[in-house]
């Protein structure tokens, strides 16, 4: 469970579940009642009822995806990926109910493995959005985005060195065309094979 999640309901790790819903339902009834309050006070205790609840909700999916195995399951699935079995660590994941913002961050981690950098970068700005406070996922997207970037420099600068060259062939061909050129330089074959022709007859006779 995150620390900070706890720390909002005055709690500390290895929290009961009992201890986490008691917790909860004494700091919401004070929330509750100090939102009716004038000023600053009042929008402060509505802020922090809106935080409580994420928090609640948060630890309780939490609670429930141990208690299903699925978080045996995520380990399952960092291992597969560590020992390169992507294709079973895939299976796994597709195996889930619930699709937490851990199973968005593993599986934007097995689309890196496959360079997929797009599929990616979007399974970990789902993972952001359900967890905006993980420092992990933050970290791991600002990494994969600098990548992408760099990425895409790279390679523009590539196709503007080959588009260079490219360029001046292909344009040089369609000015050609376009002001008579491919005829003209039939006229010169032409021309040429005459004069071969016409020295060749000489030399016979």
């Amino acid at each position: 469970m995150k620390k900070s999640n706890l720390e909002l309901l005055g709690l500390s790790e290895g929290a009961t579940e009992e201890e986490i819903k008691d917790a909860y339902d004494k700091l919401r009834a004070k929330y509750l009642e100090d939102r009716f309050k004038d000023g600053e006070e009042g929008n402060e205790a509505a802020r922090m009822l809106t935080k409580l609840d994420a928090a609640y909700n948060e630890i309780m999916a939490e609670l429930a995806e141990a208690s299903s195995g699925e978080g045996t399951s995520f380990e399952r699935v960092e291992e597969l990926i560590k020992s390169g079995d992507i294709q079973e660590a895939q299976r796994v994941l597709d195996s889930f109910n619930e699709r937490s913002a851990k199973w968005h961050y593993l599986q934007s981690v097995i689309f890196y493995r496959k360079n997929w950098m797009n599929e990616s970068k979007k399974q970990l700005e789902i993972a952001i959005q359900l967890e905006p406070d993980n420092e992990k996922y933050k970290q791991a997207y600002r990494k994969l985005s600098d990548r992408i970037s760099n990425k895409s420099k790279n390679n523009n600068g590539q196709n503007n060195q080959q588009g260079a060259y490219q360029g001046q062939t292909v344009q040089s061909t369609a000015d050609e065309d376009q002001m008579g050129g491919g005829f003209c330089n039939s006229c010169i074959q032409c021309c040429a094979l005459n004069m071969c022709l016409n020295m060749l007859c000489s030399c016979c006779r």
